[in-house]
C-alpha cells in the first residue's frame, strides 16, 4: 500500500475562506488552497487586481460587524458554511511617531482589523463547524505580539497578541469537538503593503528605501536568513496546516520569520 499524498487533491471538497485574500500572503494562501483541490472564497474591501475567477470573490469591511454579518451569510447561503477558515486580514495604519501620535481611533481600528474581525467570523462559522464535528481554524498574527515596534504598529502589535492569546484559548474549547485553531505568526513578509510602509518610512525620515528596509531589520534584532519572508513561503505552511497530513496539530503557534525571534 503506498503511502503517498495526492498534494494537488488533497483539499478536494473542502469549501475555504481566505480574509484578506485579494494580495500578499492572502492571495498566496488562496492560491495553494485552491491548487490543493479546495473551492476558495476571498474578501476584501476592494474587488482584486487580478483575474479572480478562479475564487468566488465578496466585497466586505470586516472592521464592521455589518461586514461579518454579510460574508457568514452569503457563504452560507452559497456554500452551506465553510471547512477551513484563515483569518488573515490585518495590517496597520497608525502614524508614526511612538504611543504619544496615538489616537483612540488608532487603537480601535487596529483592535477591529486584527482582533475583533476574526473573532467575529469564528463566531459565525463555528457552528456549522460543530455541527459536522470537523473544521480548521487559523489565525494569521505576528511576531510584532513579541517583538513590537513603538514607532508605528504599536496597536497592531497589541491587537495581535490578543489574537494568539485567543486562539489558544478557542482551541481548548473546541479542539474535543474536532474542530483544529491555529495560529501562524510570521516575521516580516516582502509584500506590497510592507514595501509601501518602508517608502512612508523614507519619505518621514529622509532616508533611502533601501535604508529603511535595513532599519526595519536593524529593530527586529535581524534576519539571521538574510531576507524578508515570501508570500508563497507563508502560504505552503498553511496549506500544510489545514491538510489532513497536520490532522493532531491543534492550539499551537508556529512561527515562520527566518530565526528573527531571538529567543526559544
Amino acid at each position: 500500500m503506498s503511502n503517498s499524498f495526492d498534494f494537488n487533491n488533497e483539499l478536494a471538497g473542502q469549501v475555504a475562506l481566505v480574509t484578506g485574500g485579494t494580495k500578499g500572503a492572502g492571495k498566496a494562501i488562496a492560491e495553494r488552497l485552491a491548487k490543493a483541490g479546495a473551492t476558495v472564497i476571498i474578501t476584501a474591501r476592494n474587488k482584486p487586481g487580478f483575474n479572480h475567477f478562479a475564487f468566488h470573490f465578496i466585497s466586505a469591511d470586516l472592521n464592521k460587524p455589518e461586514g461579518t454579518t454579510s460574508v457568514v451569510s452569503e457563504v452560507n447561503a452559497k456554500f452551506g458554511g465553510v471547512d477551513i477558515l484563515i483569518n488573515n486580514l490585518g495590517g496597520s495604519e497608525s502614524p508614526g511617531g511612538g504611543f504619544a501620535a496615538l489616537s483612540d481611533a488608532d487603537w480601535e481600528l487596529s483592535l477591529q482589523t486584527n482582533l475583533l474581525a476574526p473573532v467575529r467570523l469564528d463566531r459565525g462559522f463555528l457552528s456549522g463547524m460543530l455541527t459536522k464535528n470537523s473544521g480548521v481554524i487559523i489565525h494569521i498574527a505576528s511576531i510584532q505580539a513579541l517583538l513590537p515596534l513603538y514607532d508605528a504598529t504599536l496597536p497592531y502589535a497589541a491587537a495581535k497578541a490578543g489574537l494568539v492569546n485567543y486562539s489558544k484559548s478557542l482551541s481548548n474549547e473546541v479542539s474535543p469537538k474536532g474542530i483544529r485553531v491555529l495560529t501562524v505568526s510570521p516575521g516580516w513578509i516582502k509584500t506590497d503593503g510592507a514595501m509601501g510602509m518602508m517608502r512612508e518610512i523614507s519619505e518621514r525620515t529622509g532616508k533611502t528605501v533601501e535604508e529603511a528596509i535595513q532599519m526595519v531589520m536593524d529593530s527586529l534584532g535581524g534576519i539571521p536568513i538574510g531576507r524578508p519572508a515570501l508570500p508563497e513561503e507563508v502560504a505552503e505552511f498553511v496549506g500544510f496546516l489545514v491538510s489532513p497530513r497536520a490532522a493532531y496539530l491543534t492550539g499551537t503557534e508556529y512561527v515562520i520569520d527566518g530565526g528573527t525571534v531571538p529567543t526559544v
